[in-house]
This record gives structure tokens, C-alpha cells and sequence, in this order.
């Protein structure tokens, strides 16, 4: 089972509710995290990670469960999961995926392309350069380098171009290339699907609530200790939504209602995005849920 939605549109509940229901008539249900920021164990609160209270007693699995130091994958989660289908398939077990990040649902349903690993030295480099020279720059080099893939690489989307630029530099193929290769075979062809597709504006205000909610809940502790472990900025969770402008409130760069303001702002042009994607890419067989 598949539930998709963006940021704040209530895809846990839905989730819990469908696992309750599931155990009331005697059958056990995994619920599987499918949210590319909510496998760090360091940032519970700020990527409204569930909480042990709200867990229902239920088995979660793959929340959590990775250090900020780490620069997860979406390769890796797929590994992951494929264990762990195996397991509850042999346990009789049914598997309830949520999330909002729409490459990893892709991924789980269409396979992935079998893009090679990235020699570290040319990771190092590029992400130096892209954090020195800023977005604009790698884009301009993208095009030198690749033209094809640099057409499909939107303004302002620097982790785009600059993955794109370390594949080109490391294999010397273009990613559109690789992609256009066959894909490994998708891990989930059959399962129900739902996606939740609530009013924009309910969203928001959605957001609003929970981002005030997440400051009394410990979002700056969690910041302030992931700032001491002075970590590189241009790892995954360093990017995580709320985590810049509350670490430059730490720093005392501008002020908390400023640093709450460009959280709710960042989180809302999140679910833009993810809403637009979701509309466009998740068509036949799936449910629509309009809240």
C-alpha cells in the first residue's frame, strides 16, 4: 500500500489509521517511511518525524535511522527496502509505504536507472565549487558540459545541475543517458495507491500551525546540536527545510520571528512543488483524496 501527499496533508494519520485498521481484522502492518528527510535521526521534530507516542504501538521501519553525517540515497533506501519487503512477505506481514518524496515513490514503482556511483574525489570537487561559485555558475558549466541534461535542469535547481555534472565528469555519459537506459526492475507493481491532493491554502495554514508547534517542541535544541557537530552544509539534512534560517537565528543573524517566518516560507514552497509533481506524475491507478 502507497500513500503519497504533500508536507503536512495529514499522510501519517492516514497511514496509522489504515495499519489500526488492518491489525483490528488480524493482520500485521509495517508502516515504511518514504520521506527522503525523516530517515535522519538527528532532526525528528523539524521533519515532523512520528513520535514514539504517536506510533500507536504500530512496527515503523526506516525512520530515523541514519546519522546527519551521512549522505543517504535513494539507492540505498531501495536496498533497504527490498530487505525488508522480503522479510514481511515471508511473515505474512503487509507493507503501508508514506511519504512525499516523489523520486523515492518513482523509484519503488517504475525501478531505478542504473546510474553508477560517483568517484568521491569528483563528488568533492564539484560540490566544493558549487558551494563557492553558487547555483548560476554550475548551471552555466552544466551547459558546457552537457548541454542535453542542462535543458532539463530548471533556474536555482543547483543539486540538479550538480548531479548531473558529476555523472558527466565521472563516467563521461550524460545523465539523460543513463536514465534513458533500462531501468532495474520496480520492487512494487502491485499495491493500492492513494494520494492526497488537499486544498493549497489548507496546506498552508497547515504548515503555519505545525512550524509555530515545532519550535516548542525542540526544533531550535535540534539545530543547535547539529550546528556543534559542524557538519559540511552540503549534506542532505544540513539542507533540511528550517534548518538554515534557524541556524542563522542561532547565530544571531536575524531574529526568531524572521527565522519562523522563512521556515513557514521554505515549507511552503516545499509543498508547492510537491504538489505540482504529484499532479503530474502520479496518474493511472492511483486515488485521489481532495481534503
Amino acid at each position: 500500500m502507497l500513500i503519497a501527499g504533500p508536507t503536512a496533508s495529514g499522510k501519517t494519520q492516514l497511514a496509522l489509521d489504515l495499519a489500526e485498521g488492518l491489525h483490528a481484522r488480524g493482520r500485521r502492518a509495517v508502516v515504511v517511511n518514504a520521506d527522503a528527510m525523516q530517515v535522519y535521526r538527528d532532526l525528528r521534530v523539524l521533519t515532523a518525524r512520528p513520535q514514539p507516542s504517536e506510533m500507536r504501538d504500530l512496527e515503523h521501519r526506516l525512520f530515523g535511522h541514519v546519522d546527519a553525517a551521512e549522505r543517504y540515497s535513494v539507492g540505498r533506501w531501495l536496498v533497504e527496502v527490498q530487505g525488508l519487503l522480503v522479510e514481511a512477505r515471508e511473515e505474512g506481514a503487509n507493507a503501508i509505504f508514506v511519504g512525499g518524496t516523489g523520486l523515492y515513490l518513482k523509484a519503488l514503482t517504475e525501478g531505478l536507472s542504473p546510474v553508477p556511483e560517483i568517484a568521491s574525489e569528483i563528488r568533492d570537487e564539484v560540490r566544493a565549487r558549487a558551494e563557492c561559485e553558487g547555483g548560476d555558475a554550475m548551471l552555466r558549466w552544466l551547459q558546457e558540459l552537457d548541454p542535453k541534461a542542462a535543458g532539463t535542469v530548471k533556474p536555482g535547481d543547483t543539486q540538479r545541475a550538480v548531479r548531473a555534472i558529476e555523472v558527466k565528469l565521472s563516467t563521461g555519459r550524460s545523465l539523460i543517458d543513463w536514465q534513458n537506459e533500462t531501468r532495474e526492475p520496480a520492487l512494487v507493481s502491485e499495491a493500492q495507491r492513494f494520494i492526497l491532493l488537499p486544498q493549497r491554502e489548507a496546506v498552508y495554514r497547515a504548515i503555519d500551525r505545525r512550524f509555530g508547534a515545532m519550535i516548542d517542541e525542540g526544533a531550535l535544541e535540534e539545530v543547535q546540536a547539529l550546528m556543534a557537530r559542524d557538519l559540511p552544509a552540503d549534506l542532505p539534512a544540513m539542507k533540511a527545510i528550517g534548518v538554515r534560517p534557524l541556524s542563522a537565528y542561532l547565530r544571531g543573524e536575524i531574529a526568531l520571528t524572521a527565522a519562523v517566518e522563512r521556515g513557514k516560507t521554505e515549507s511552503r514552497r516545499y509543498a508547492k512543488r510537491q504538489l505540482t509533481w504529484l499532479r503530474h506524475q502520479c496518474g493511472e491507478g492511483w486515488c485521489e483524496i481532495h481534503a
